[in-house]
């Protein structure tokens, strides 16, 4: 795997070049999976068509869930949106805080934040920023949050610790998060975890489901518990790019599943140190044991 920079580098190439082109190319380096049984690439995103904010212009088919649902978003909320891309969550956020709201898109992609802000352009939105910047070290004023929604993004950013004790230093006491995201169960071929196409397509850098789990009760949250979880197949083709015929049988054999999923928890509202709590705190929805 190459090093941090070099992947956050073919992550900008690639998603730059999905917003010019306007969506997803829906090939090895997009999130993307099969559809019916069939080999051929699909977008796995879930349709925004009916929901209230929904724009156009603004879906690419990047996503793996909708992380507003449930989110607990209301009126006069401000909302972060990391890696927000052209603003697809973020305008179906700001329908739901309302004019006294405000929805904050963070994404590290240059075309992605100019066309996000011609879309907010376009639709006259007033309380929608999109700001440059990096998730390991967020643009954002301390304290500042009180929903953080993501949607298909952690699983691209190399250090995924640091990402989320950032969204527990910007979030409000009291506040809460809801992400979508891809994680894996059971061991990965080498093979496919080191290519580097499938980083970008949000399969080779997403981390196995408890410790995903367990980084995010590191970094402080509480109530962690997954909403929504669905299974996705590696098209054929794609796996015969990387194993040979034996190995693909004994994938196919094995136990190992990619799973998009949907996760929530809360932020406390007392400010806690971690460095004065014992290590092993219980997690809920874990299920095997302490998060360290």
């Amino acid at each position: 795997m190459e090093n941090a920079e070099n992947l956050k580098e073919m992550v900008r190439e690639k998603y730059g070049q999905l917003a010019r082109e306007g969506g997803s190319s829906c090939g090895p380096t997009s999130c993307c999976g099969p559809s019916n049984g069939d080999d051929e690439f699909v977008n796995f995103s879930k349709d925004y068509r009916k929901l209230n904010g929904y724009v156009a212009e603004a879906d690419l088919g990047l996503g793996c869930g909708i992380p507003t649902e449930g989110a607990n978003l209301s009126q006069g909320q401000t909302v972060l949106d990391l890696g927000s891309g052209a603003g697809n969550d973020v305008f179906v956020a700001r329908s739901l805080v309302g004019d006294k709201g405000k929805v904050i898109g963070v994404d590290m992609t240059p075309a992605m934040i100019k066309k996000a802000r011609q879309n907010a352009e376009k639709m006259g939105y007033k309380n929608v920023e999109f700001r440059l910047g990096e998730i390991e070290a967020l643009p954002i004023e301390s304290g500042s949050i009180d929903r953080i929604l993501s949607n298909c993004v952690l699983n691209l950013v190399p250090n995924k610790a640091a990402a989320f004790k950032e969204m527990f230093r910007v979030m409000k006491p009291g506040g809460g998060f809801s992400i979508s995201d891809i994680v894996l169960e059971g061991a990965f071929p080498d093979e496919l975890r080191n290519a580097a196409e499938l980083y970008v397509g949000c399969v080779s850098g997403a981390m196995q489901k408890q410790e995903y789990l367990a980084e995010i009760g590191n970094a402080g949250f509480e109530s962690i518990v997954i909403v929504n979880e669905k299974t996705i197949v590696l098209p054929e083709d794609l796996l015969k790019a990387y194993l040979t015929d034996a190995e693909r049988v004994v994938l196919k054999q094995s136990a190992v599943r990619i799973l998009s999923v949907t996760v929530q928890g809360d932020k406390g509202r007392i400010e806690k140190s971690l460095a004065s709590e014992p290590c092993c705190r219980p997690l809920a929805a874990v299920g095997n044991g302490p998060c360290c």
